[in-house]
């Protein structure tokens, strides 16, 4: 998610404090779900700095406990998160985000049971694999599940956030793939602010 142990671990720790902010204002219960996504993204980036000082972390723990965190929680917890927070009009297009989620974290929690998920560093990126069938599949019912459900919110402050998202997922991805910097930190920072602005807009 960063491009190097030092800046994971510091950038989580921003989010993880964003996100302990957001929980903390949370006036309604049903908008703790959207607000405690930035300690989710936070620990997620604590967690690959270890991977970082492992060298690239091979299959290690840390690895496996980045792809668990990545893949099958947030195809579910962001589309259940603005299920919850959405206004009533809008709840019941919000299933096809939330089924789309629902299928493909179960099957990304399958693939990641049965297969193993190995890591490396590629200059100041690190490279994760996990050979799972029907990839693009896979990233159209990620993306359904979790840009869709945004846009779809009827909110418009959870539409601003899709903004972003989907914009810098696009460029985020473009830099990793050519493997010049993972930029995915700065992403999930800019998404926890927006998320705390809405947080406290509520």
């Amino acid at each position: 998610m960063c491009w190097s142990a030092k800046a994971d671990l510091v950038a989580g720790a921003a989010v993880a404090a964003v996100g302990v902010a957001c929980v903390a204002r949370t006036s309604r219960g049903r908008d703790v779900p959207l607000a405690a996504l930035p300690l989710l993204l936070g620990a997620h980036q604590i967690v690959e700095s270890v991977v970082w000082h492992s060298g690239g972390g091979g299959t290690g723990p840390a690895t496996v406990a980045w792809a668990v965190i990545a893949l099958p929680p947030l195809a579910v917890w962001v589309p259940v998160g603005v299920l919850c927070a959405a206004p009533r009009h809008a709840r019941r297009r919000l299933t096809l985000p939330l089924a789309a989620g629902a299928v493909t974290a179960a099957v990304l929690a399958y693939g990641l049971a049965v297969r193993p998920v190995t890591a490396e560093i590629r200059g100041h990126t690190l490279g994760y694999v996990v050979d799972l069938p029907h990839a693009p599949l896979l990233v159209a019912g990620y993306l359904v599940a979790t840009v869709g459900s945004l846009l779809l919110s009827g909110d418009r402050g959870l539409l601003m956030l899709a903004i972003p998202v989907a914009v810098g997922a696009l460029v985020c991805w473009a830099l990793w793939r050519l493997e010049f910097v993972s930029t995915w930190c700065a992403l999930a920072a800019v998404c926890s602010v927006v998320l705390f602005r809405w947080v406290r807009a509520r």
